[in-house]
């Protein structure tokens, strides 16, 4: 079942098309990650598809329910902008207490403190958000949007500014939301996150996704060439001349040395048999390191 879906959404201000005829699935219960240099669209894009503007054409649905419908289950999303703002002489908890009865979900107290205290604000339940640091009014700011147990939550770079601890708690609340079955929409310029938790990611630039998929099929579309670091014992010039003649079917690419060997291949399938010729041939591996393209690798590409 699909989360969300854009059908040709296109957002224009005069001249300029910012979002332009984007067309895109989200699966229920999934983490979907929205990449974008700043000026892509991104937060237009999102700004459509929780109500807060309106299209200039296309449309949307979100949980089965067309763009017209949205107030129907405003109940059901949740939103971390990028930048929360707070009523300075609220303590965390009296926020919570604020923001539950604007939702109408009736929570006990003790059932607000758990919230807070989920997402690391244990120490600030009664400190008012005037004495917060930006980490902190972050963590508050996931808590008010966890609030109406949301079906769908849109997160915009949930862990900016936040230290490591941090970063990683809020790393685990997200796994365990979406585990739930929670769809996370997730944007953030911290790739090696996206890159951790996403399963599905887009890459928008200039107004259109100009790729999409999980790791896998944006490696694949990166590169053809696979990189197989190995270590092995040390060999003779005779073994290495005997690697050079025996793995030439497998790669058009390669250097051996006495210690290191590094061989190019063009598909996965070949790294077992790569593997396989140094045991049959009693050369002992002792670390054999695949080269993958990482996110950020794909993301520059596209700069």
């Amino acid at each position: 079942m699909e989360a969300m879906q854009t059908y040709n959404l296109t957002k224009t201000y005069g001249n300029k098309t910012v979002v332009d005829h984007i067309n895109l699935s989200v699966k229920k219960g999934t983490i979907f990650g929205f990449l974008g240099k700043n000026g892509a669209g991104k937060s237009t894009f999102i700004n459509m598809i929780t109500g807060l503007i309106h299209p200039t054409s296309g449309s949307f649905e979100i949980l089965g329910h067309p763009a017209g419908k949205l107030k129907d289950i405003q109940q059901a999303i949740g939103v971390l902008p990028d930048y929360s703002t707070f009523y300075d002489d609220f303590t965390a908890l009296d926020h919570l207490k604020y923001f539950s009865k604007l939702l109408h979900v009736p929570f006990s107290k003790q059932e607000l403190i758990a919230i807070l205290e989920r997402v690391g604000l244990e120490d600030a339940i009664h400190v008012k958000a005037k004495n917060f640091s930006f980490g902190m009014k972050k963590k508050l700011g996931i808590a008010q949007a966890l609030i109406n147990q949301p079906e769908i939550l849109f997160l915009d770079e949930p862990t900016s500014g936040v230290d490591a601890n941090a970063v990683l708690n809020i790393h685990s609340i997200i796994d365990e939301i979406a585990a739930k079955g929670t769809t996370i929409f997730l944007t953030s310029h911290n790739l090696n996150e996206v890159e951790k938790l996403c399963d599905e990611i887009a890459i928008m630039n200039q107004g259109v996704i100009q790729k999409q998929g999980n790791m896998k099929q944006l490696r694949d579309q990166f590169s053809q060439e696979i990189i197989i670091h190995i270590q092995h014992r040390m060999i003779t010039e005779e073994e290495q001349q005997q690697l050079k003649t025996g793995l030439c079917e497998l790669t058009d690419k390669l250097e051996i040395d006495e210690t290191n060997s590094e061989i190019v291949v063009s598909a996965n399938g070949r790294i077992p048999q790569v593997n396989k010729w140094f045991v049959q041939h009693d050369i002992d591996v002792f670390r054999l390191e695949v080269d993958e393209p990482s996110l950020e690798e794909i993301f520059l590409q596209l700069e």
